[in-house]
């Protein structure tokens, strides 16, 4: 097995927003603002080469919305999918799974693309699997008011039409110790619904990738979460349970929104769970 990251493309989102009810006076110190308020964003996805199989954990944005929509969210950087995948020698068309922690337009986006005469979509990875889980799909297509706007049918409904998609088995508690792609997974709800966090056995290492239950290393407090998420309550054990669990076993944590700082560690604390190292991907994966 081999791992690889890759950059989706960076894009910025409104600092308050990303920490909720923690004052600017505390979070600006790690995750530092510009004059809009606003704080650096990656989109950092997962590829995992595993014998025949290409599975790509997340997307990213894409590049389908509007010039509109994407002004909303200052784009900046160059990176993109394809620049990264051709980096490490790979194309779109060999991606056999495409793995989505979950729906909102952040990490699914890059999954559907425009078609060829732009008059309708289709999946961006036409050989791939496109895997989520049957309760958050339900919860995607039906969105409440408060998500309705991170559940974009363009990004989503074109999966199941293409006959593509496939349902993550779910196990009757929180944690799934081996899935259909060779991980485990771990099901967190404060977010939204039964968003999945893959837990990866890499050598002797075990890498996790964080999704949105830890979008940057800013936010490992467990007070410190995001105002977007649906639960806050459920999302304080949630973190809780897993970030102990990372401390003591040492997993690698994976951050796919941490602009700055890609892979951490972390340790307890007398303060509780708290920052341990930072690395780049290069001196881990």
């Amino acid at each position: 097995m081999k791992l690889y990251p890759i950059e989706a493309g960076n894009f910025k989102l409104d600092g308050g927003a990303m920490f909720g009810v923690v004052p600017k006076t505390i979070w600006n110190k790690t995750n530092p603002a510009d004059e809009n308020n606003l704080i650096d964003i990656a989109a950092r996805c997962l590829l995992i080469e595993d014998g025949n199989r290409l599975i790509l954990i997340d997307t990213g944005m894409g590049n389908k919305q509007s010039e509109k929509f994407f002004g909303y969210y200052s784009l900046w950087g160059d990176e993109s999918i394809d620049k990264s995948l051709a980096k490490y020698g790979f194309h779109r068309d060999q991606i056999t799974d495409v793995f989505m922690t979950h729906l909102h337009f952040d990490h699914c986006g890059g999954s559907v693309q425009w078609n060829k005469d732009k008059t309708g979509y289709e999946p961006a990875f036409k050989n791939a699997k496109f895997w989520s889980n049957d309760n958050h799909w339900e919860w995607a297509t039906k969105p409440n008011p408060r998500e309705k706007a991170s559940f974009l049918t363009e990004n989503i409904l074109p999966m199941q039409e293409s006959g593509q998609l496939n349902f993550i088995k779910r196990p009757e508690g929180d944690t799934l110790d081996n899935s259909e792609l060779g991980f485990g997974i771990f099901f967190a709800d404060g977010h939204t619904e039964k968003m999945m966090i893959p837990k990866i056995k890499y050598g002797d290492k075990t890498i996790c990738f964080m999704a949105d239950l830890l979008p940057t290393a800013g936010h490992i407090p467990l007070p410190y979460v995001m105002g977007y998420d649906t639960r806050p309550l459920l999302t304080l054990p949630e973190k809780e349970k897993f970030l102990l669990e990372a401390a003591d076993n040492n997993y690698y944590l994976f951050l796919e929104h941490d602009a700055h700082n890609p892979i951490i560690t972390v340790q307890r604390t007398d303060k509780g769970v708290r920052l341990k190292e930072v690395f780049d991907c290069n001196n881990i994966l």
